[in-house]
């Protein structure tokens, strides 16, 4: 399967998230710029989730319907043609990383999809159903990862 190269301008793959990205800071989106998105995928769908909190994988973004020959999204903007769902906090926006206190660094999972047909999700769809939707319609994804602790 193709490959996506998915990036921030904010930091690096593995890197740490600062502060401003955070809940507990300005929350607002970080820039991602991507490349290497098949000419016949039809949406990206982008998903940023945290496998290391407490209660189990958590949502922070799930973004649908982007438009597959847009290259990135502005610091604290919804990509191209895009469509927030619920989070994992209920709301229809990024909701930065916010683990709590004292804990080992969690890692966020930035992950772009481009689909060869547009899927269907709930409205406050799992890290898990955004999974399921999406693999039988994926023609190529990518991967960031940032770190944060408080």
């Amino acid at each position: 399967m193709a490959g996506i190269e998915l990036m921030s301008a904010a930091f690096d793959d593995h890197a740490p998230i600062a502060r401003r990205y955070a809940l507990e800071g300005d929350d607002v989106s970080p820039p991602l710029s991507w490349s290497g998105v098949p000419d016949d995928a039809s949406e990206l769908v982008l998903l940023c989730e945290d496998p290391d909190a407490p209660s189990g994988v958590f949502v922070h973004w799930v973004v649908v319907g982007i438009d597959p020959h847009s290259s990135g999204a502005e610091t604290g903007s919804v990509p191209p043609g895009g469509t927030a769902l619920v989070n994992g906090f209920g709301q229809r926006r990024w909701d930065g990383p916010h683990p709590p206190p004292g804990d080992e660094a969690h890692r966020y999972f930035f992950r772009l999809y481009a689909l060869g047909e547009p899927c269907v999700l709930p409205d406050a769809p799992t890290a898990e159903q955004v999974h399921e939707a999406v693999e039988p319609r994926q023609l190529a994804s990518g991967t960031l990862v940032g770190v944060y602790r408080r």
